[in-house]
């Protein structure tokens, strides 16, 4: 009767948080299906009079959201799987080749994740405009492979420790170098975790804003969510063509966490007990 009981609260509880995210996403529905004259005339929440399904098209032909949203996946496409690659080789070397550093150098790189980077930003202008890197794609996916190192490090050295010393053993008598180790055994093996880092890396990549708002100034160049402030007039905000840009922008994410979706949490939960 207990774990009858217990389970029902865990739904309700689960069903409740679920509809209270859901609150935005209906807000950012009925807005982006409304006309300018039904937002300012009635409630925020109420439903539309007529259903603007125009506004979908409008937004993504008039404010470009072709061209933001392919600079977008151009750049995720690029910076998730290197900065993927680099974060694990880093925690291969720290976590299965034995050196005397190990543990300095793995404090060294999980205290990124506690500097924030907006107190970076002056010198990095400063070394990115004397590199002439200022306005590139090459610029901006430097920076978003730096700052995403400590965290991919966090959950794939745990994960890797996880990993049984056995098949290293087993590999190293079968010839195998430290790279064949890497990628014939390590690698596969952990196929959650990267399967989780790219998810939360895809995200993280395709929704930040001010490095690309600060390096990025070319219209041709800007990714999606620095792209989706072009319905920000000086005078006044088209808001349904905003709220239908929102909706468009998450469909990639959206269709990225389906993918990997089934990796997710056993990924979490090997970085966790590792």
């Amino acid at each position: 009767m207990k774990r009858k009981i217990s389970k029902t609260l865990f739904y309700i509880f689960i069903i409740t948080f679920g509809l209270v995210w859901l609150v935005p996403v209906f807000f950012l529905a009925i807005t982006a299906l409304k006309s300018t004259g039904d937002l300012f005339s009635g409630s925020l929440f109420s439903l539309p009079q007529k259903y603007n399904w125009g506004n979908f098209i409008e937004a993504f032909r008039e404010g470009d959201m072709a061209v933001y949203m392919r600079n977008s996946a151009f750049i995720s496409i690029i910076k998730v799987p290197l900065g993927i690659l680099v974060a694990a080789l880093a925690a291969f070397g720290l976590t299965r080749l034995n050196f005397k550093w190990e543990k300095p150098i793995y404090i060294f790189f999980i205290l990124g994740m506690t500097i924030p980077f907006q107190a970076c930003l002056v010198p990095l202008v400063i070394m990115l405009t004397n590199a002439n890197l200022m306005d590139t794609y090459v610029g901006l996916i430097i920076l978003y492979i730096g700052f995403g190192i400590p965290f991919a490090m966090l959950i794939l050295t745990g994960f890797f420790r996880g990993i049984p010393k056995e098949l290293d053993e087993a590999a190293r008598i079968d010839g195998c170098s430290d790279l064949g180790l890497f990628f014939r055994i390590i690698l596969p093996v952990a196929k959650p975790a990267i399967a989780t880092l790219i998810i939360m890396d895809f995200l993280a990549t395709w929704n930040e804003f001010l490095l690309a708002q600060i390096f990025i100034s070319s219209d041709n160049l800007k990714t999606v969510t620095t792209g989706i402030m072009s319905f920000t007039g000086q005078h006044s905000t088209n808001y349904p063509l905003m709220m239908a840009g929102v909706l468009m922008s998450v469909l990639p994410v959206l269709a990225v966490y389906i993918i990997f979706q089934r990796h997710f949490v056993q990924g979490m939960g090997g970085a966790v007990k590792g």
